[in-house]
């Protein structure tokens, strides 16, 4: 099976979307990819035990796409190893009449995961700058001082935006929380196909939406925005990952091996030891116990 170079799928300049593969070969079947991510998740899940009882980093894992990208199905085998209680995952919809009386990160702020545990984020923050950004009406919802009309809303604003995220983000990076942001990169072709069998199959079609068409006709401009969005917020602290999603089993196993890979640097996280006037007694509580036999 091929060997992966981390390097190639994470962002650290500026970069074309349009030169970035939505399909690479592995050089192994589809069969021997799942194998090799199930032993991945197993690790990921011994990890995570570790991180819950270390108690000091949590991990947030954000995952972008287009529709039909395969983030619901790529969380459910990623993290099926893992603790239920240290993983919780947030799929975020329009905004809500609460969460638009307050500035459009509050809702992301609540939701992130505590000390010990994974968060993942189903779709994320990054909607306010790519919804929004494709339909900018949508911004009027968000009541802001200054802005009262899509007129107003120019480069200026969105590089603002821009900031305010990396700020968000070196924040919390800087209080412990580990950040991966993972850009599902489908194909248009992958898009229209998937589509298509959501239509085919019985069991699949509440997952389609006639909106689904009216936002492919927008892929172009979703791509540029994208593409500016992950240009402008690749940081040490929170870096963009690109990874091929036209093959759903290859982009689950990248997934997996990058953030086993990447966190495992982490020497520090270790389960804690025992103080001290615990673990020279334990002979004494294990004596104690077999004494109820």
């Amino acid at each position: 099976m091929k060997k992966i170079d981390h390097s190639q799928f994470k962002i650290t300049e500026k970069f074309n979307l349009k030169e970035k593969p939505t399909r690479i070969d592995m050089e192994a079947s589809e069969d021997k990819i799942k194998d090799k991510l199930k032993d991945v998740r197993k690790e990921l899940g011994d990890w995570q035990d570790i991180l819950y009882a270390h108690h000091k980093y949590s991990v947030l894992v954000c995952l972008q796409g287009m529709d039909t990208a395969g983030k619901d199905s790529l969380i459910r085998e990623v993290f099926k190893d893992f603790n239920s209680r240290g993983v919780v995952v947030h799929s975020f919809k329009t905004p809500s009449d609460k969460e638009l009386k307050h500035d459009y990160l509050w809702r992301h702020y609540i939701a992130l995961p505590e000390r010990g545990k994974f968060g993942v984020f189903n779709r994320t923050h990054y909607e306010n700058v790519l919804v929004t950004r494709v339909h900018p009406e949508y911004i009027m919802n968000e009541n802001i001082p200054g802005i009262e009309g899509v007129e107003d809303i120019d480069e200026k604003f969105w590089e603002q935006r821009f900031e305010q995220i990396r700020n968000f983000e070196n924040h919390i990076a800087q209080n412990g929380t580990i950040i991966f942001k993972f850009f599902l990169h489908l194909s248009k072709d992958e898009q229209r196909d998937r589509l298509l069998r959501r239509l085919n199959k019985p069991s699949k079609n509440w997952k389609f939406s006639p909106g689904d068409l009216k936002e492919r006709k927008l892929w172009d401009a979703y791509q540029d925005c994208y593409e500016a969005a992950i240009n402008n917020t690749s940081t040490e602290n929170a870096p963009w990952y690109i990874i091929p999603a036209d093959d759903k089993p290859t982009a689950r196993y990248l997934v997996a091996k990058i953030l086993k890979d990447e966190l495992q640097k982490y020497t520090d996280v270790k389960e804690p030891q025992l103080a001290p006037e615990i673990l020279k007694n334990l002979d004494d509580y294990k004596a104690e116990l077999n004494a109820e036999k």
